[in-house]
This record gives structure tokens, C-alpha cells and sequence, in this order.
């Protein structure tokens, strides 16, 4: 969720908020629903320069369906992964990214921690691409026809791919004995964290950042992420939490005028005449949310460009607005920081932006399995809204014919018991959250056990302890990243005592 994030995004996300026609009677209708990415109504997926990383790309032959035997299971389609093995020698560790909802370069742009770790481990780095997201499209440009293409892309597919690709490659570099350890940030962590579980004799351990596993059915109260985000912003400043609870109504206040889209158009400086006053709603929503996941303490660039601790900036220009701004002017002003700190765009695509990171696949998995209850509840600073199973289960139904399976990620993976079955399946998992990142909220915030551990830190955002190393980490982060290596040192040499026993 993407990362959803990335998730996050996570697993990257984003939430369909529609003001509907019942706004001109002067109240809302709105419906809060899954995570999807960042960019819900975005056209085309931009070409955009791929970043400049140290890795090769490779392409691996990869089963279509490896959960049956149809004749069309066993159809090949090429698998993207990158490569480093500047470090490595045989017999030593591997360190594997499990893929999430985008281009796999994309994440490996921005989980540097794994580089930075490699030549202390003298591991080999391999990042290995979600099936239909990216170049790893089964069915070429056709992967997004129908349900009858989509219908192979899921969670458990994409773990089998893992599997299959990993031990390919240690048989071919004659290293069938190199331990494994698995990465990921958002869904990335989600799969990690499953990974482990499901292929305990691939991966020796598991780091899991971000990742929302509980995220699902009723393990948590559907308003912790929203509640969540809202917080962020009212620890900052009460006055930036109020100007934003309140500019929900100014918006509605303004659609009802005749001349709403062409004032909305010009106040939130479009680039192209806006369609829709739900559009607005959206582009402001995204943008909170975001900022709240992605409050860094250093500058970043992995959504957007944003400042060091993003939130503090944009309740800053919310509070320093002069007297007589509105909080739907404040409110602009705030979120432009999201989509033009870096002072580039003279105008807004607020309807058409483009999708540079390849997240679309994600709208299938939520009208599929993964499956994560939102709701918005009267603390938070978004308009309350609550979850309408059935009306979301007909739009899965329309968008693609299918409908969701609620029930599916508890059942496969463990669900209000996951904890018992971490504690009794499981070892080698370190779940990493930071409570800055309202996904945080699903994720595992206490140790289950001696090797189930996690580390939880109260400044921390999305993943960030997958970012590369700065000169400008607080001391916190420091931290945090040791005790992650000096838990993944401990499975290797725990691991390398057995091999010698054995």
C-alpha cells in the first residue's frame, strides 16, 4: 500500500470520497473505501525517466498459475528483478525486496537502507517485481482487459513468484545454501511479513515496515487510520486541525452556487476547467493523508517532493494565514505545499494527474482481497462518513465483473488470532512502525515473542527506516536501524551455527 501505500504506498493509497448531488441540499454523502493509490483519477501512466540505481535488470521465466493444472497455468511471462552483487560472495546472505504495487525501480530508489547494509553483510541485493505492476505484465498490454487476465493477480501468486524466482537463483549461482532475508515496506511489508510465514524454508527472517496486517475484518475499529491522521495535524497545532475539519463545508457551501466549477477552477488555479466539485474534495484529501504518512524529519522525494516534517510546514501556512482567509482558502494553501514545494507547477491537475509510479493493479486488489474497512468518525478532521459494504461490493461488480472477498486475508494469513499464530508458527519478524504513519494503526505495535519483535518509534512516518542513511537522521532513526541489523545478525549467525551442525 504502495508503498500503500503501499499501502504503502504500502502497499501506496487514497480513498473515492463523492460529494454527490445531495451537497446542493447542503449536506454530504459521502462513502470512505478502500486503500488505492495516490493518483485514483489518474489517465496514463507517464513516461518518466527510470532513477540511475546500482543494479542490473534481469528478466525471469515465471508460471502464470502456480495453484493449478489447467493448460493455461503453466503460460510463462517474464518477470522483472534487479540485481546487485557487489558485495557478495557465495555462501553469503541474500537480502530480497519483496515487490509491491509499482515499478519495481521506484522502491528501490527509496529503500537505500538495504544498500547501505549490504557490504556488512556482504549480501547480495535482489528486488524482485509484483506481478502486474511494472514490466512483469503476464498478458503484455492486454494484463488489464478483464477478470479473466486479472483474476492472477493476488497476494498468494505473488508470494509463489517470490519463491519460485528465489530458489531458481541460488541454484544457478550454486549457492543453495546462502540464507535468505526478506524485505518490505507497506503491502511489501504485508508480504514479507506473510512470506515468512508461508515459505519459513526460503527465508530465514522477515523486516517488515509498515506493515498493516491487521488491517483487515475487525481486528482494529475501521476509523484508526483517519483518526490517525488527524492527529498528526492536531498535535501540531489545534488551530490547523479546526481550519481543516472546517473546509469540508465551505466546499459543499460552494457547490451549491451556479458558477461553482468555474470559482473552484480559478481558487485552486486548474489546469484544465474542473468537471467536478468531488474532484476538489479529493485532491485536498490526498494531499492530508499523504503529508500525515510521509512527515519525514529530512526532505524526501518518494510521492512528491516534501520538506522536513511536512505536517509542522503545512499547519505553518495554515496559521499564518492572514485574518480574513477562509479555511477552504487556508486550506489550499496547506496542500499546495503537497503538489508544489518544489515551486515547479504553475497550475493544478487537479482531474488528470498522471500515474509515474505504475500503481493501477491496486484498484483490482481492493475490489478483490485485500479488503481494509475505512470509516471516519466525529474526532477526526475529514467528514464523518462510514462503510457501506454492499454499495462497494456492486461497484467492485461493475468496474470488473467480480466480487470481493472480505473474509480472505484472515482466512489465508491469521486474523483476530494472528497474533497466536505468529507466536506459535513464526520467528524472525521484525515489525517496524512509526506512529507519524496512520498505517501504524494495523500494524503489530508490541514484541509476540523473543524473535517476534517490534520496534516502534513515535516519530517515525512510512517506512522511513528504509530510506537511506543521512547526515541529518535523528538520533531515534539511528537507532532504530541498528537494532534492525543487529536482529538480522543474529539470524545469520544463528543460522550459519545450524549450517556447521548440520
Amino acid at each position: 500500500m504502495a508503498p500503500c501505500l503501499s499501502i504503502f504506498f504500502l502497499f501506496i493509497v487514497t480513498f473515492c470520497v463523492t460529494l454527490t448531488a445531495a451537497a446542493a441540499a447542503g449536506h454530504y454523502s459521502l462513502q470512505t473505501f478502500f486503500p488505492r493509490p495516490a493518483y485514483q483519477s489518474l489517465i496514463k501512466h507517464a513516461k518518466t525517466p527510470k532513477p540511475k540505481l546500482p543494479f542490473k535488470t534481469r528478466y525471469f521465466p515465471q508460471t502464470l498459475d502456480h495453484f493449478s493444472f489447467h493448460p493455461k497455468s503453466s503460460k510463462i511471462f517474464y518477470q522483472k528483478y534487479l540485481i546487485n552483487t557487489q558485495y557478495w560472495h557465495k555462501g553469503a546472505p541474500i537480502f530480497v525486496y519483496t515487490g509491491n504495487e509499482g515499478d519495481i525501480e521506484w522502491f528501490a530508489a527509496n529503500t537505500g537502507f538495504m544498500l547501505d547494509i549490504a557490504p556488512k553483510f556482504r549480501a547480495l541485493l535482489l528486488f524482485i517485481e509484483h506481478r502486474f505492476y511494472g514490466e512483469s505484465m503476464p498478458f503484455g498490454k492486454d494484463s488489464y482487459q478483464s477478470a479473466k487476465t486479472l483474476g492472477y493477480l493476488n497476494s498468494q501468486q505473488a508470494l509463489a513468484d517470490f519463491a519460485v524466482l528465489i530458489r531458481s537463483l541460488k541454484q544457478n549461482l550454486s549457492s543453495e545454501a546462502s540464507p535468505v532475508v526478506v524485505f518490505g515496506g507497506s503491502y511489501g511489508g504485508m508480504l514479507a511479513a506473510w512470506f515468512r510465514l508461508k515459505y519459513p524454508h526460503i527465508a530465514i527472517g522477515a523486516l517488515a515496515s509498515s506493515a498493516p496486517i491487521l488491517q483487515f475484518d475487525k481486528i482494529i475499529p475501521w476509523s484508526s487510520f483517519y483518526d490517525a491522521v488527524s492527529l498528526d495535524f492536531k498535535d501540531v497545532s489545534q488551530n490547523c486541525y479546526e481550519v481543516i475539519k472546517g473546509s469540508w463545508a465551505e466546499l459543499v457551501a460552494i457547490s451549491n452556487q451556479k458558477q461553482a466549477l468555474a470559482e473552484l477552477s480559478k481558487a485552486f488555479r486548474t489546469c484544465k476547467s474542473l468537471h467536478s466539485t468531488a474532484s476538489v474534495l479529493e485532491w485536498l484529501w490526498t494531499a492530508f493523508v499523504y503529508t500525515a504518512m510521509l512527515n519525514y524529519p529530512t526532505e524526501a522525494n518518494f510521492l512528491k517532493p516534501l520538506p522536513a516534517y511536512p505536517v509542522q510546514q503545512m499547519c505553518k501556512i495554515i496559521d499564518k494565514s492572514p485574518s480574513g482567509a477562509t479555511k477552504l482558502t487556508r486550506a489550499f494553501a496547506a496542500a499546495s505545499l503537497y503538489y508544489n514545494y518544489s515551486q515547479t507547477e504553475n497550475c493544478f491537475e487537479v482531474e488528470h494527474e498522471v500515474d509515474p509510479h505504475g500503481l493501477h493493479g491496486w484498484h483490482w486488489q481492493t475490489c478483490t482481497e485485500m479488503v481494509m474497512p475505512m470509516t471516519c468518525s466525529n474526532e477526526s478532521m475529514f467528514p464523518p462518513s462510514g462503510f457501506d459494504y454492499k454499495k462497494f461490493a456492486e461497484q467492485c461488480r461493475m468496474k470488473y465483473g467480480v466480487l470481493p472477498r472480505p473474509h480472505w486475508i484472515t482466512t489465508e494469513f491469521g486474523g483476530e488470532r494472528i497474533e497466536k499464530v505468529l507466536k506459535r508458527f513464526g520467528s524472525n519478524i521484525i515489525f517496524s512502525n512509526g506512529m507519524q504513519d496512520p498505517w501504524s494503526r494495523g500494524g503489530v505495535l508490541r514484541n509476540i515473542s523473543a524473535t517476534i519483535i517490534a520496534l516502534v518509534t513515535e516519530k517515525g512516518a512510512h517506512h522511513i527506516d528504509f530510506r537511506a542513511a543521512t547526515k541529518d537522521d535523528p538520533d531515534w532513526l539511528i537507532q532504530q536501524r541498528r537494532q534492525e541489523v543487529e536482529n538480522i545478525q543474529r539470524w545469520l549467525d544463528e543460522y550459519y551455527v545450524d549450517l556447521r551442525h548440520a
